[in-house]
């Protein structure tokens, strides 16, 4: 009995020194957090004094809480597991190349739809190479299907792609030989741009023609065959795929399997650059005869 009623005492002794001592965690906590509350309150009217006075003080308060709301809010996002929402940026979109194909007119939609089924890529995209390519045609009086037949046979329309010798982009071109092309657009690295490099292929594609006195010459100088005996089939590869490109624009049935073996013949009765439809004739070339030099000749070393 005794042993028992010694516990009993021992167990209320101990319950109210718990009590007692939470009581006073409890008070102090309730005073360090008013003198907190106190000491912010007194900084902000210390702060709200200055800054009647002090426009651009009141402006630095006003981002810091800013940053900070926004450092809390992006540290509650990634918590949450939601990447996508610390990196929202809507004007994403403004810097994609591509554009509704029910836009371009019916010879435009006709081509895009079949670019894409034959090369696997995604009308929208297309679409707007599409449109470019007809722009720049106008400017640079060049049918616009030999501008994309390029992009077809160099790239796939790929505007990644780049050779073994550095050749890059949707017609690739030899960026480091024509780096002054890419300087208005703010360096070499737009090569991967496609637009940018549709621009700087077309001008580099329209001085070798003007240099050599036409189309399939002119692709033998882009293509950087213009002195050897051969340029492996390249022209004609680049002339047949034109050939099918027109045949759509027009309406025709053309296979998105089509192959571009073009007999000698087919190849010689194609019409000349300025007789191809919706093209006007190139300025004066210097004479086939003429002597060039080595620069001159190559426009593209790959």
């Amino acid at each position: 009995m005794r042993a028992r009623e010694m516990l009993r005492r021992t167990w209320r002794a101990t319950a109210q020194s718990t009590a007692v001592f939470g009581g006073d965690v409890r008070r102090g906590l309730q005073v360090v957090s008013h003198n907190t509350l106190a000491m912010v309150g007194l900084l902000a009217l210390v702060v709200l004094a200055v800054g009647a006075g002090r426009p651009d003080l009141r402006h630095e308060v006003e981002q810091t809480a800013l940053r900070w709301l926004q450092d809390r809010q992006e540290a509650r996002t990634l918590a949450s597991g939601d990447i996508l929402a610390t990196v929202v940026e809507p004007e994403a979109v403004s810097r994609a190349t591509a554009l509704d194909p029910t836009a371009l007119a019916r010879d435009q939609q006709a081509l895009t739809r079949w670019i894409a089924r034959r090369y696997k890529v995604a009308p929208e995209p297309v679409g707007a190479l599409v449109r470019e390519a007809w722009t720049l045609g106008e400017r640079a009086r060049i049918d616009p299907t030999l501008i994309l037949a390029i992009v077809a046979v160099e790239s796939s329309f790929n505007p990644f792609a780049q050779s073994p010798m550095g050749a890059q982009g949707l017609m690739q071109v030899m960026t480091r030989v024509h780096d002054d092309k890419y300087e208005a657009f703010g360096g070499t690295h737009a090569a991967f741009d496609p637009i940018t490099n549709l621009r700087v292929g077309v001008q580099v594609l329209r001085e070798c023609i003007a240099r050599a006195g036409g189309v399939a010459e002119g692709l033998r100088f882009y293509v950087g065959a213009a002195l050897l005996d051969s340029d492996g089939g390249y022209a004609a590869k680049v002339m047949a795929e034109q050939a099918h490109m027109r045949n759509v624009a027009e309406g025709r049935n053309v296979p998105v399997n089509a192959t571009n073996n073009v007999p000698p013949a087919a190849r010689e009765a194609m019409a000349p650059p300025d007789e191809l439809p919706g093209a006007q004739p190139l300025p004066a070339a210097a004479p086939a005869s003429m002597p060039r030099s080595q620069p001159e000749q190559v426009a593209l070393a790959r």
